[in-house]
């Protein structure tokens, strides 16, 4: 079936363009000016932007961690994802301690024959031995190129020397890997010392991951990646200090790539002081909150290029499993949701307010993941031959964010009451229509075989 989105203006890394796109069996056969398709249904789009589907390179959907699982699937957040403009997400697949890598993909590919938007892996490497050695060379032909890796987390981290010989197996192969920087030793004493004080409520959890130590965690892998001749991508950076080691090292000729999240954008650390329990836990996810300052810095790095993705790190919970560290912070299961309002945040409080264009939009959100991510140009980028993965954006619509009116699996949002300009009208999915006007339609998702970073 042939569909002609007429009238619209298409938004690239470039800028935006008034054109016409015409889809065919699941791509994007032809853009242009004025024009016409015997047969196709016709769509007006006059006054909407068109964006190429999102993509949101950091998701964790069914995963098990403290205990718990977290709320959503593939199927409830690529519902969630589709109605959020995002056709596709990378998601972990995360083998256990002393689990092959193969063992984690195969039960990672089981949990995502649900999906009903497109998907990928990251492969989360916790362990280091010679089978895994031998395994991270089979990965890309498993369409796996990327790969993620802990700083903290006792029970995930690599001793240094390991993930040293990882990042140099992930040079041979042609992969990369993103970290979570946090210096965990620090992390730990700070922990022991607000139990012992009787301090735990939710307002220590940013007293005991203060933005140092993530810098310092965000310095010492820039440093072992220097040494190892390698790009990294350091992954959820939340804070100015963190920034600045970043511009350390590209100022020493390294290549360093960064992803941030919307709420270091958008939420501020004095979430964790409200009164209520639940309220502040909410807000509980690593790294934490960070201050004003710190969103300032990060809006402008964005604008400048020094930030290539802005992710959602979607870790649901609900309110109930939040409750589970009423009387200890450090049982609160650590996540927030956001892959469902991640693009009209972007747009209502980045471009409306003139901090970064549509084009920044469409680079962090689309063409910059694609690139990183080994999947350019069949996503991130509305051209002939590309998938026809469109956001048809209405940008003069407004709204306000409210967990009523979501679909995650989720009963709170961490945006609740946030004034929203524009909505996304219609998201197609491989050139079948995914939303309209709200709607999230019956779509099946398909693993995206990646290949190499196009860095």
């Amino acid at each position: 079936m042939k569909t002609l989105l007429q009238g619209g203006e298409i938004v690239s890394g470039a800028g935006v363009s008034k054109a016409d796109v015409l889809l065919e069996n699941g791509v994007i056969v032809q853009t242009g000016p004025d024009l016409s398709a015997q047969g196709a249904r016709v769509v007006d789009c006059t006054g909407r932007l068109l964006f190429p589907g999102f993509i949101d390179g950091h998701t964790h959907f069914d995963l098990e961690v403290g205990g718990t699982i977290t709320a959503d699937d593939f199927r409830t957040g690529g519902r969630a994802a589709l109605r959020g403009g995002t056709t596709t997400v990378i998601d972990f697949a995360a083998p256990d301690k002393g689990e092959t890598l193969f063992h984690g993909l195969r039960r990672w590919q089981e949990k995502a024959a649900g999906a009903v938007c497109d998907y990928g892996f990251h492969m989360t490497v916790d362990d280091w031995n010679e089978t895994i050695f031998q395994e991270l060379g089979e990965m890309p032909a498993q369409g796996i190129t990327s790969f993620k890796m802990y700083m903290t987390y006792p029970a995930m981290m690599l001793p240094e020397g390991d993930m040293y010989r990882a990042l140099l197996r992930l040079k041979e192969i042609g992969g990369i890997a993103g970290v979570h920087c946090e210096n965990s030793g620090l992390i730990d004493a700070l922990v022991s010392d607000a139990k012992a004080a009787g301090r735990l409520s939710p307002a220590s959890h940013p007293r005991t991951r203060p933005a140092p130590l993530e810098a310092e965690a965000v310095g010492h892998l820039l440093r072992l990646a220097q040494v190892a001749g390698v790009p990294v991508i350091v992954v959820h950076l939340s804070a100015r200090e963190s920034l600045e080691e970043v511009r350390a090292a590209r100022k020493r000729g390294q290549t360093v790539f960064v992803e941030t999240c919307p709420q270091y954008l958008l939420l501020e650390d004095s979430v964790y002081d409200a009164p209520d329990y639940l309220e502040a836990a909410k807000f509980v996810c690593a790294p934490p909150i960070r201050k004003k300052e710190d969103q300032d810095a990060l809006w402008e790095a964005l604008k400048n290029g020094e930030i290539q993705t802005v992710a959602t790190d979607h870790c649901s919970f609900t309110l109930a499993q939040k409750r589970a560290g009423r009387y200890d912070f450090t049982k609160i299961p650590g996540g927030l949701p956001g892959v469902e309002h991640r693009g009209l945040l972007l747009y209502t409080y980045g471009v409306t307010k003139g901090r970064i264009s549509a084009a920044d939009m469409c680079r962090v959100l689309s063409e910059n993941p694609a690139r990183l991510y080994g999947c350019w140009p069949q996503k991130g980028v509305i051209t002939p031959g590309s998938d026809a993965d469109i956001v048809v954006f209405d940008p003069n619509a407004e709204g306000c964010i409210t967990a009523a009116d979501q679909v995650q699996n989720v009963d709170y949002s961490p945006y609740e009451g946030f004034r929203t300009k524009g909505c996304i009208e219609q998201v197609y999915l491989r050139g079948t229509l995914a939303v309209d006007h709200g709607q999230v339609l019956e779509t099946t998702g398909q693993f995206i075989h990646r290949g190499a970073p196009m860095i």
